[in-house]
């Protein structure tokens, strides 16, 4: 078994990057090089800005190349419950926010023609226990009534012929949503920000950001730039001075498997349509097919920081999830097991807004893939004068309560939420 994610080990090389130092002036430099960056880059530099994007890893290498594969419309939270905790306008519009980003992911995938294994086949969130399927039932009720009237609510019996598995008391379909190779998107996205003139530095750590007047200058240890404004795109990063990030989320571990390679008849038995799917548990799965016939099976398994050690113990709690869920994959092989950290915000809403200047979005809670895209480009609207307000604008964002930078609490967390799955 690999210890690598499938999306990042079976994706295209990337030939765009920069070979020369970072280093020159710049209308905007971006810091962070996922899906938000990429995005935000591209979106920059075909409005004819000067755009760097900086990168302290390899681009695509953290949370972008190492989720689900999942981009679906639909909040972090249940439907109802954020409508008891931001209220029904407010709900409202986060929602339809979702619907417009899938939307945005489709679009440049088309403008840049990204082969990507793109699948609009929607979202089928699975009822873990009997209680569950009637909050799904209000869920339905209230999504259908405000926000989207192509739902649909499954009984447990089309449940069995939506998945194969004895697990599942039922299920809210959302239509508007899709899933691809996250890899190959993600080296679509950066080579489409290259072909419209932005350059992109890998393994280029910013540790240095300096206001100088109202310009800045951001220091890595190959070389130098400045910028007239900086737009931060870094997750639940920690490398580099963003000390003040880090208090307000928590970089919370999420794990994955996948499969060898099944059969097509495997493959038509066990999920005929082909969606992306989860549970209904707080911790609990998420799974789909990968578009070379491998089941991809990950969820929260341990609070803990991703790493080798900490992925293998994780692989194993999967493995036994899997088998679970699907008893006839049960000797089945495992060829790929991998972790990487969620951006978790306190309210579990992504966050945008300025702070000292620098433009920020994150915080995206595990549900990032069709914001991310949509967010970047949005920011880089802004900055290029084409729209006045985006998404998830704000003036203030507290910080976690004792939280200094260092994610002591995760233990709790994983604790306390493993009581209420108990519980609820």
């Amino acid at each position: 078994m690999k210890f690598d994610s499938y999306w990042l080990a079976t994706a295209p090389t990337l030939k765009c990057a920069e070979q020369s130092p970072p280093e020159g002036t710049f209308d905007v430099v971006v810091v962070g090089g996922g899906f938000t960056g990429l995005s935000a880059a591209r979106t920059l530099a075909r409005g004819g800005a000067r755009v760097a994007l900086l990168e302290a890893g390899r681009l695509i290498g953290e949370a972008s190349g190492r989720n689900g594969g999942q981009c679906n419309t639909g909040v972090a939270q249940d439907y109802v419950s954020l409508v008891e905790q931001v209220g029904r306008e407010r709900a409202m519009i986060h929602y339809r926010t979702y619907a417009e980003a899938v939307t945005t992911v489709e679009q440049v995938i088309r403008e840049e023609s990204i082969e990507c294994d793109y699948l609009h086949h929607g979202k089928l969130k699975l009822a873990a226990k009997p209680e569950h399927y009637d909050k799904l039932a209000r869920t339905f009720e209230a999504i259908r009534r405000d926000v989207d009237p192509d739902v649909e609510l499954l009984s447990a019996a089309s449940v069995r012929e939506e998945v194969d598995s004895p697990l599942f008391h039922g299920g809210l379909l959302q239509r508007n949503g899709g899933q691809m190779h996250m890899g190959r998107f993600g080296i679509g996205l950066a080579q489409a920000a290259h072909h419209h003139g932005a350059r992109l530095f890998e393994y280029a750590p910013v540790n240095a950001i300096t206001r100088e007047g109202r310009a800045y200058r951001l220091g890595t240890p190959q070389g130098e730039l400045r910028a007239n404004h900086v737009l931060l795109a870094t997750g639940a990063s920690q490398v580099g001075p963003l000390n003040w990030f880090r208090r307000r989320m928590a970089p919370v571990g999420s794990f994955i498997v996948v499969t060898e390679p099944l059969s097509s008849e495997q493959c038509a038995q066990l999920l005929p349509n082909r969606r992306a799917y989860v549970t209904s548990r707080i911790i609990g799965n998420y799974f789909r097919l990968t578009p070379d016939n491998r089941l991809l099976f990950g969820g929260r398994a341990r609070f803990a920081i991703s790493d080798e050690k900490s992925d293998a113990k994780s692989g194993e709690i999967l493995r036994r999830g899997l088998a679970e869920a699907f008893p006839q994959l049960s000797d089945v092989r495992l060829d790929y097991c991998w972790g990487g950290l969620v951006d978790m915000s306190r309210d579990r809403l992504p966050h945008a807004g300025c702070h000292d200047g620098m433009h920020y979005v994150m915080g995206y809670s595990g549900h990032g893939v069709q914001m991310s895209v949509h967010m970047g480009k949005s920011l880089a609207e802004t900055l290029l004068g084409q729209r006045e307000t985006y998404p998830w604008q704000e003036s203030e964002w507290p910080a976690i309560p004792g939280h200094f930078g260092k994610p002591w609490f995760l233990p709790l967390i994983g604790s306390w939420y493993r009581l209420q799955d108990r519980l609820r």
